[in-house]
């Protein structure tokens, strides 16, 4: 569920000035395959690393990879601050930019002028918008970074006991994680297998939510989707491959707050309406 890179390069034309790598449920792209086509277009690449907090490729943060990476942290995230993200950047310029961005447009004196060291004035340099997180919700954020790793082993149980025990059901689970990768575990998504059940994804949602069981679709790709159909004029069956997925995939509950009897509760639901 991440890129093809054989229709990246299919895709890039003169007027291409970025590749945005989604790294999927937490499962990372190929860097060394991605910069290598971005080497040789000279394009930039910006990191959706929303789902990757704790993501790895080859031993190194997603974060510490190209110009720019953008981490969510909304409530549901691996690290929550409620609402909000973050952009990292080894970029001094860029970084600059970012702060001028996300504060009205003001120059980096802003930043400055309620200081101890007196009021300093400041100016709209470009138009910008209201983007800094707030101290309360960075406070959040800097006590969940003490609790990631925790996080992370009891989830990584909670996949393995997935994988066990729904390895026979009906379904497409997640491919197993790259040796060269460590997954950020942020999804637990499944895929109904229409070659060996007649219950459609909807169906499989209904009857689990019959049983208390909640899920999420994880996602419906743009072409599905009004806006993009009219303003772009996509439609269903444009992208195969994202359509296969749209049709047919659902997230079950995953988080380190799940107990035992939580993954059974799950498991049973499943086993119940599949069987």
């Amino acid at each position: 569920m991440t890129l093809d890179f054989d229709d990246v390069r299919r895709k890039i034309t003169s007027r291409t000035k970025a590749i945005i790598p989604v790294h999927f449920a937490g499962r990372a792209v190929d860097m060394d395959k991605l910069n290598e086509i971005a080497s040789e277009y000279g394009i930039h690449i910006i990191n959706d690393a929303a789902h990757a907090i704790e993501t790895e490729f080859k031993g190194k943060k997603i974060g510490t990879f190209n110009d720019l990476t953008s981490y969510s942290f909304y409530v549901t995230k691996n690290l929550t601050t409620s609402e909000g993200g973050m952009i990292v950047t080894n970029n001094e310029a860029i970084a600059n930019r970012l702060k001028i961005y996300a504060l009205h447009g003001m120059s980096k004196d802003a930043w400055k002028r309620f200081s101890d060291d007196g009021y300093k004035h400041y100016q709209i340099v470009f138009p910008g918008f209201k983007y800094n997180m707030t101290d309360i919700q960075a406070s959040l954020g800097i006590h969940q970074l003490r609790k990631v790793d925790r996080f992370h082993e009891r989830r990584q149980e909670v996949w393995d006991e997935y994988n066990r025990r729904l390895k026979d059901l009906p379904l497409i689970l997640p491919t197993a994680a790259d040796p060269a990768s460590r997954h950020g575990l942020h999804l637990y998504i499944i895929l109904v297998d229409d070659t060996k059940t007649k219950i459609t994804r909807d169906q499989l949602i209904t009857e689990l939510h019959k049983r208390k069981i909640g899920t999420g679709v994880h996602y419906l790709g743009l072409n599905w989707h009004p806006f993009y159909q009219q303003e772009f004029g996509y439609k269903i069956g444009d992208f195969p491959n994202s359509d296969f997925i749209s049709e047919r995939t659902l997230s079950i509950p995953f988080s380190a707050k799940l107990t035992d009897e939580d993954v059974n509760d799950v498991v049973e639901a499943l086993e119940d309406i599949l069987k």
